[in-house]
């Protein structure tokens, strides 16, 4: 079984945001597994499906960003998931907007969401998907990842989703190392 999570924060105004890159890729997989986030359980929304005999359960935390350890904590201990078997998709102030970078472990680097999950989970050995969503020197960071991206941006945001989707869609059934050499770009 696997659980795949995009971090984001619910309700119209956030959409399209840059804080809401991981729920803009797992919306991507969603569309590639023809599934929807049709349930409600775990402070989340729920999209669950099968690829090739594997239980794949996709994560939308309804906690608001900085709780969404919440969330995962729940499903991990109801369906005794693994951590090796979790996948968590968010974005990352420190990578250039379209970057894609994927990692085995790591601290939350500032990103409260993924911090959230380390410590609920007690373990920064949790795989992870960055999106990068730049930085701007002369926004403050709230504004900043709350904001839309740029029109230069979209194109190549939208791009770069469509690629972490395919890596996240890749870690169903192939060794992360292999995923990672793979999906990583600058």
């Amino acid at each position: 079984m696997k659980l795949i999570v995009g971090l984001g924060n619910i309700g119209r105004e956030y959409e399209n945001t840059r804080h809401n890159a991981g729920f803009m890729v797992i919306d991507k997989l969603a569309s590639k597994l023809n599934v929807s986030f049709d349930q409600s359980k775990f402070k989340a929304s729920l999209a669950i499906t099968n690829v090739n005999g594997e239980k794949v359960i996709l994560m939308k935390p309804s906690t608001y960003m900085n709780l969404s350890g919440e969330a995962v904590l729940e499903c991990v201990n109801f369906y005794k998931i693994a951590v090796d078997d979790i996948l968590i998709i968010h974005d990352d102030m420190d990578l250039p907007v379209g970057s894609v970078r994927l990692r085995m472990q790591g601290s939350g680097a500032g990103q409260k969401g993924m911090k959230n999950i380390i410590d609920l989970l007690h373990t920064s050995q949790i795989k992870r998907i960055r999106m990068g969503i730049g930085r701007d020197q002369n926004i403050d960071v709230i504004n900043y990842v709350l904001g839309k991206f740029r029109k230069d941006e979209i194109d190549i945001f939208n791009e770069a989703c469509d690629w972490a989707s395919n890596g996240a869609y890749e870690f169903i059934s192939k060794p992360f190392m292999e995923v990672m050499n793979k999906y990583n770009r600058k």
